[in-house]
């Protein structure tokens, strides 16, 4: 009996020193480190909201980028305020040295070009943020690599990219191009005339050029995977804005069972590409100059010489204007190409053009920030961050910053250009 009440003690006591442990541990992540990197912060000058519990500033951000959606988008270049409304009202009322609170992770606005150069350059110190484990199920591959993983994925799929490589699919492109004039010519020929709407058109273009240079004769099947990744690009939007509690994923909640259903028929898909495409290969079949093909057989020669190629999993993770300028380019386009078949050469010469894809490219970048982590306390120019902090690259707000870009930087103005990219800036 005397044992019984000796083992009953000890195992009370273990749960009670481990419920102590994690209380502390909870207490730590949701409020004492939080409130421990806000007083750093605050003391070198960064200004923000205050902490707020558990949640920071995610309820404000989802309510504001909600309104925002449910409002016509303004007919302005200076998107800024509709794409990052939080984003922007936070710069505006804090100034370019602020903070944002994503849950309990404060993440500090770096905007100084400096700064940055040594951001990307040290990417040892200042890793990829991870934040929930579901969302490498939505975004993967290279882009959540750091290292000599990064540097051994990329040495493999370099090829694909190269001048010669590219070259090759310009019949894609204007394949799929023709295809969607195609379609405008028959609403105009119907009245003589034709109002519509082009966003939908653009995306599908985009989806139908990635889908015939990445896969080739599958492009039907590319289809397919591009409608699965729109879902998931929903999802990912729903997970980026809620706070992720430890071990969450594990339970069989709605979302966390449509992450991993849309994860599955992604893989199933690609992987069964890949597999016919390196069963053909391998019989010394005529291979195709899509993007598939070229990583497919970039990974055997890698494989076959160092044994240090691609999983198929990771093949998989990688498979995923105005009146007067659009008379110039135009004009441009006529002079230098004629009405025959665009080819590289040809496109190389289009001056004009190349400007405008600039502007539009600084205009509307393909992503509105970029995020690190800091692992360890680490001096980034005269700032001294501490272990935990998360840094923020707002490239939307960068590319609009009249400080960097003069009084018309939310202008459209390809001229800007008109010396090259490295001229166009102070």
């Amino acid at each position: 009996m005397e044992v019984y009440h000796v083992i009953r003690d000890l195992v009370s006591l273990l749960v009670v020193g481990l419920l102590m442990i994690w209380g502390w541990r909870a207490l730590n992540w949701v409020w004492l480190t939080p409130k421990r990197l806000e007083r750093c912060l605050r003391q070198q000058g960064f200004a923000g909201n205050p902490y707020r519990f558990l949640s920071g500033d995610i309820k404000e951000l989802s309510t504001m980028s909600r309104q925002t959606r449910a409002k016509p988008m303004p007919l302005s270049d200076d998107i800024g305020p509709y794409v990052a409304p939080f984003l922007h009202q936070t710069v505006n009322q804090y100034g370019k040295n602020s903070f944002t609170w994503i849950g309990p992770r404060q993440r500090v606005n770096i905007m100084d070009p400096e700064k940055i150069r040594e951001i990307f350059t040290k990417f040892n110190d200042f890793q990829k943020v991870r934040t929930n484990p579901l969302l490498t199920l939505l975004v993967s591959g290279l882009v959540n690599l750091e290292g000599d993983r990064w540097s051994k994925r990329r040495k493999i799929i370099n090829p694909a990219f190269h001048q010669d490589k590219l070259k090759n699919m310009l019949p894609a492109f204007y394949q799929s191009c023709c295809d969607m004039l195609s379609k405008w010519e028959k609403m105009v020929c119907t009245e003589g005339y034709s109002e519509l709407d082009v966003w939908p058109y653009l995306v599908d273009l985009t989806r139908d050029v990635i889908s015939r240079s990445a896969f080739g004769s599958s492009f039907e099947e590319g289809r397919r995977i591009f409608q699965l990744l729109d879902d998931q690009l929903v999802l990912r939007i729903k997970l980026l804005q809620t706070v992720y509690i430890p071990g969450w994923r594990f339970l069989p909640t709605k979302t966390n069972r449509e992450v991993k259903m849309k994860h599955k028929d992604i893989k199933e898909s690609l992987r069964e590409m890949i597999r016919r495409r390196e069963q053909t290969i391998k019989a010394g079949e005529e291979g195709n100059e899509d993007l598939l093909g070229i990583l497919v057989e970039s990974n055997i020669r890698e494989m076959e010489a160092k044994n240090m190629g691609m999983s198929i999993e990771d093949v998989i993770e990688e498979c995923k204007l105005y009146p007067d300028w659009q008379s110039k380019a135009r004009e441009e386009v006529l002079h230098v190409l004629g009405d025959g078949k665009p080819d590289a050469d040809g496109l190389n010469r289009l001056k004009v053009v190349t400007m405008i894809l600039y502007e539009v490219l600084r205009l509307y970048p393909s992503a509105t920030e970029l995020g690190r982590s800091v692992p360890k306390e680490i001096k980034l120019g005269n700032l001294l961050l501490p272990a935990g902090t998360e840094i923020s690259v707002p490239i939307l707000l960068i590319h609009h910053d009249k400080d960097l870009w003069g009084d018309d930087a939310r202008e459209f103005k390809p001229e800007r250009f008109a010396e090259g990219v490295s001229k166009a800036t102070k």
